[in-house]
């Protein structure tokens, strides 16, 4: 089998971009994103080699009832309607969207880790945060790289209660990013970049 380049990887890291106009339809089997999920899972790093990285994959109506909570626990926050306008428009497109995928971490990893060593105990949640970062970047670039469309969402933990209940996800398991994704129906902006040069340093 011939591995793939450094040119290769870095060309779909250069690809991934927020992708907010999505369909209910997918351009890959079920089973193709399952394989996504699992890989990701299983061979992206983690410190100490934790595994702490919990995933949920949620399609059809499990999709759809996610938004559907979320629209609903954020307009009791926000109550008036036409302060909702633009929520709702957000919450419709990403119910718009095939599936979504629910990033967590388990928090009884980590207590266990900090246990056993006690010296790295305060470093052990932020690792954790860097593990799922890992992760969701992982999963993103290789669903775009099929040529689905996703975006990183943050409404955790107004939505982790309804969430845990809905699909009895173990309370040590915290909530933290929602992936929407489906077949892309239009292009994202143009991305802008900040120089390189204040941002590296070379030393040899």
């Amino acid at each position: 089998m011939t591995l793939a380049t450094a040119t290769d990887f870095l060309a779909a890291v250069k690809k991934r971009r927020s992708y907010y106009a999505i369909s209910k339809e997918s351009v890959i089997p079920d089973g193709k994103i399952e394989q996504i999920i699992s890989d990701a899972v299983k061979y992206t790093p983690s410190a100490f080699n934790s595994q702490s990285t919990r995933i949920v994959l949620l399609l059809g109506a499990h999709h759809d009832k996610l938004w559907e909570i979320t629209e609903k626990t954020l307009r009791q926050i926000v109550g008036d309607d036409a302060k909702f306008v633009s929520t709702k428009e957000k919450m419709d497109a990403f119910r718009s969207g095939y599936g979504t995928v629910l990033f967590f971490e388990d928090q009884n990893v980590v207590r266990q880790l900090q246990e056993q060593y006690a010296l790295y105990k305060d470093n052990f949640p932020v690792w954790s945060e860097h593990a799922s970062a890992m992760h969701q970047f992982v999963v993103w670039t290789s669903l775009e790289a099929e040529g689905l469309g996703a975006s990183l969402q943050h409404y955790n933990p107004v939505i982790d209660d309804e969430a845990k209940r809905t699909w009895n996800i173990p309370d040590s398991w915290k909530l933290i990013a929602q992936m929407p994704f489906g077949k892309p129906t239009a292009q994202p902006g143009e991305k802008t970049f900040q120089p390189l040069g204040p941002r590296i340093k070379v030393f040899k």
